[in-house]
């Protein structure tokens, strides 16, 4: 038996939280229903993490997790039951004393105005994606809202969950390299100078390894702010084409082409672009108004691209499958699928099994990446450190001789 903290409504619409025992989660759930209670969210003791945000406002950012914690808890409540506008009541009591409170009272007072509740978030200066409001708007027109909120939770969860591996995983390498490159400025700009003094009036030439690190050093305390400066105008340059198309466009080409993180972002956009596809397709939105949405959740310019084209050639009657083997962007074996999906008529189900295909994919390719990216890094900055230590120990040896 395991201790779990809980937070439930009453019947009345008040918030309850506590700690109940059982076996499992489900078990929990089953307790607190028998009660009359109906629950939000259960967590074993010591999981239980902050979810009390919907969506993400301007002023204050919220994680993709609370995000999708959230909008998984206004499904189970709309599951259970409990009307809309008091579900929207029951979330703004979660959001208590937060920035999102006004929100979700702004969109609960549209709801009982008669606007639908897609609407509404419409209305909220583009807090809502528009993926996220179309896959409301056509849950609410098949009367299947609370699945549409678990599929947005689950598909928020999923890319998440990827890029949470992987930033977890360049965690180490981001550090070795940090600190690598920090003892190297030590080295070079504040005690490799230190022995310069030690060497004038040798009279003898220095070996070349020698004075070509002396000069660095040298060059490094002279100049060494020119190096900030460059750095910095660098990063203000390539922030700066970031924000517009083109520019975009032309450095997102750039990355599709570097070896394996072109083959991460490739798998990473491919298995978004087919699970996104899956949902909207299951939830009766057209195609081709299918195919305009994906193409804005697309993070790559020119994947996304690629997808406007697609768009293009469907309108002229051409198949889905088609067009993107024309793209050399597009995995061969996810085209193939995707034509053998439209030729049984099973594409939402295919795009589904494509999805988890290119996510165990990325992980795999990823865990290949810093297993070979790891032993690299090590290698070659020890290699520099080594260097610019026996450079200065060669001096030292040499001088030592000239004086015995």
């Amino acid at each position: 038996m395991q201790n779990f903290q809980y937070k439930a409504a009453t019947a009345n619409g008040s918030i309850i939280d506590g700690t109940m025992t059982g076996s499992s989660r489900e078990h929990v759930v089953t307790q607190l229903q028998s009660l009359g209670q109906i629950p939000i969210r259960v967590d074993e003791s010591g999981d239980r993490r902050d979810r009390f945000m919907l969506l993400p406002l301007r002023k204050k950012k919220v994680t993709e997790q609370q995000i999708a914690d959230s909008t998984r808890d206004l499904a189970t409540l709309l599951r259970a039951g409990v009307p809309l506008d008091r579900a929207l009541g029951i979330m703004i009591s979660l959001a208590e004393g937060s920035p999102l409170a006004s929100l979700l009272d702004d969109i609960r007072q549209r709801v009982k105005q008669g606007a639908s509740l897609a609407d509404a978030m419409e209305d909220q200066d583009k807090v809502f994606s528009r993926f996220y409001i179309n896959l409301l708007r056509a849950g609410e027109s098949s009367g299947t809202l609370e699945l549409v909120l678990e599929r947005l939770a689950e598909q928020m969860e999923s890319s998440k969950e990827v890029r949470d591996e992987l930033i977890s995983a360049l965690i180490y390498p981001a550090i070795l390299v940090f600190v690598a490159i920090t003892s190297i400025l030590i080295l070079l700009a504040y005690v490799v100078p230190q022995f310069t003094q030690m060497f004038e009036g040798v009279g003898q030439v220095l070996p070349l390894s020698t004075r070509i690190t002396i000069g660095v050093g040298e060059a490094l305390q002279k100049y060494g702010w020119l190096l900030i400066v460059i750095t910095v105008g660098t990063t203000w340059i390539i922030r700066r084409q970031l924000q517009s198309d083109a520019g975009a466009y032309k450095w997102h080409k750039r990355m599709l082409g570097l070896p394996f993180a072109g083959t991460i972002i490739v798998k990473m956009e491919v298995a978004r672009f087919a699970r996104t596809l899956s949902i909207l397709l299951h939830n009766g939105i057209p195609l081709l108004k299918a195919l305009s949405i994906v193409k804005e959740t697309m993070s790559n310019k020119v994947l996304a691209a690629g997808i406007e084209r697609v768009a293009g050639r469907l309108r002229e009657g051409q198949s889905l499958a088609k067009p993107l083997a024309e793209s050399t962007d597009f995995p061969a074996f996810a085209i193939h699928m995707i034509g053998v999906g439209e030729q049984t008529g099973n594409l939402q189900e295919i795009l589904t099994q494509v999805a988890d295909t290119f996510d165990r994919d990325t992980r795999t390719t990823i865990k290949r990446a810093l297993a070979l990216l790891e032993p690299m890094l090590i290698l070659v900055l020890g290699v520099i450190i080594a260097a610019v230590i026996i450079s200065i120990l060669v001096a030292i040896l040499s001088v030592n001789d000239l004086v015995i």
